[in-house]
């Protein structure tokens, strides 16, 4: 007699997941999209939702950014691989996808406050690694003060009486532990410096702008950036949810 065998699937409930990146504990999305690969600035718009809820609510009034001088190429972050222009490391483009953002400010005032954000007044000793051939690629380093000064890093001294970096926040773009050398490096939100300024792959905009952003969102709504042309936001909106 033939025997039949149930063979019950392993596969995991992961599968059945959304493909969305954005994290299901995430309550803020600053969501920019500008027009083509090659733009230069956007429009970005903060959004919020409450626990458990799907849909999306337009908090604040838009922002207008700043982008890389050479428009947008697929960067690392929340989203699986994409087809497409990869960001490098030199190449003046702000990196495309869905990125975490840090938890802690950092700027040149001796102190700063906004709700639920901490707050690093960057020094001289304040480091942030942008060699691909280093062990700390994309990392903040501090330098104690005996240390002596590394002159091969002087291009990665945080402060450098850049008015545009008085106050900056990291987008976590190829991050670590999870850094790719030579996949691009430093990528902040940061102060534009002038209205028709571009960046060198990071995203600006003018101080009022920003610090209105601050106070409303902070690190404890697990915040995502969402920066993606106008035809991949079109044909990722729906599978990603977003606004």
């Amino acid at each position: 007699m033939q025997r039949l065998f149930l063979y019950i699937s392993l596969i995991p409930l992961t599968s059945f997941c959304s493909p969305s990146p954005i994290p299901s504990e995430t309550k803020a999305v600053l969501l920019a999209i500008p027009e083509e690969w090659g733009s230069s600035d956007a429009e970005l718009q903060l959004y919020r939702r409450r626990k458990n809820e799907a849909s999306w609510t337009p908090v604040e009034s838009t922002k207008s950014v700043h982008l890389g001088r050479h428009g947008l190429a697929w960067g690392r972050g929340l989203h699986p691989p994409q087809e497409g222009i990869q960001k490098r490391e030199g190449d003046r483009k702000s990196p495309s996808g869905a990125f975490l953002l840090g938890s802690i400010l950092y700027g040149y005032a001796d102190r700063l406050s906004f709700p639920g954000w901490r707050y690093h007044c960057v020094t001289e000793r304040d480091l942030w690694i942008e060699d691909p051939a280093s062990l700390n690629y994309n990392r903040h380093l501090i330098l104690s003060p005996k240390e002596p000064f590394p002159t091969n890093h002087l291009f990665d001294q945080m402060r450098q009486e850049d008015p545009a970096h008085a106050l900056k926040l990291f987008i976590r773009h190829n991050a670590p532990p999870d850094a790719k050398p030579g996949c691009g490096s430093a990528v902040f939100f940061h102060l534009t410096r002038g209205s028709n300024s571009t960046t060198t792959g990071c995203t600006s905009m003018n101080e009022e702008d920003f610090t209105s952003l601050l106070n409303a969102f902070s690190p404890a709504d697990q915040p995502v950036y969402v920066l993606l042309p106008r035809s991949e936001y079109d044909r990722l909106r729906k599978d990603w949810k977003l606004p």
